[in-house]
């Protein structure tokens, strides 16, 4: 019954990701041919609508974990786990897409690759922490320990995710402050956030179809694992 869950899981994930990469083509098209030209940026800003919908579901992924981390200190439940740590592996997958678009987006209108301003750091800084929680599920074999100390990693990044948020309000950093996040309205002309906002949209999809994929993997994986144990023993 397990293993029919899981793999029932892991189609109706990989279902709704085809959709969401359909539909995420169809906001890069959007994006290209029908949104406005930034005035000051020019065509290097059409990135953004890759770059700052990554960065959300990345953050959102790591927020996720926080969470569901606290909640197995609470509960000890192994599918809280479970979730937790596809949602931190779902969450490296787009900090990488956010990694690379911002760099590649910052060298045209700020001259260079790479700067050490608040918001650059502690975005890479919880890269890094997540590196290290993957590094960490994979060094320790049995399962409550790795759970455990996971959950500390987990929690450590949820704290970080809305002082990320906060970085362009506590210091100076060269990147704007939010347009659609902050207090008040959004300050984007309507036809560049129509599009801003159905990319994150897309971009959440993709996450929830990348997180049922990777936690039915998960389970199938434990069910393989155990099957192993009892035909050892």
């Amino acid at each position: 019954m397990i293993r029919e869950k899981a793999e029932a899981l892991a189609r109706r994930g990989s279902l709704l990701t085809a959709v969401a990469l359909l539909a995420l083509a169809g906001v890069y098209l959007r994006a290209l041919m029908f949104t406005p030209i930034e005035r000051f940026q020019g065509p290097a800003q059409k990135i953004f609508y890759v770059h700052a919908p990554a960065a959300w579901s990345g953050l959102l992924a790591f927020a996720v974990t926080g969470l569901l981390s606290v909640l197995y200190l609470w509960l000890r439940d192994r599918k809280v786990d479970l979730v937790a740590a596809a949602s931190a592996e779902v969450g490296l997958a787009f900090s990488v897409i956010m990694l690379t678009t911002g760099p590649i987006w910052a060298k045209p209108i700020w001259g260079t690759w790479w700067t050490w301003d608040a918001r650059l750091t502690s975005t890479l800084f919880i890269f890094l922490l997540f590196v290290g929680y993957q590094v960490l599920r994979g060094a320790i074999t049995d399962h409550e320990t790795r759970a455990r100390y996971s959950a500390v990693i987990g929690i450590l990044g949820l704290v970080l995710v809305p002082f990320i948020h906060m970085t362009v309000y506590l210091f100076r950093t060269l990147h704007p402050d939010p347009v659609v996040m902050k207090p008040g309205s959004p300050s984007l002309p309507g036809e560049m956030l129509v599009t801003l906002l159905t990319s994150f949209g897309v971009f959440t999809l993709l996450y929830l179809g990348f997180l049922a994929q990777r936690y039915a993997l998960a389970v199938l994986r434990d069910l393989k694992d155990e099957e192993a144990s009892r035909a050892v023993s």
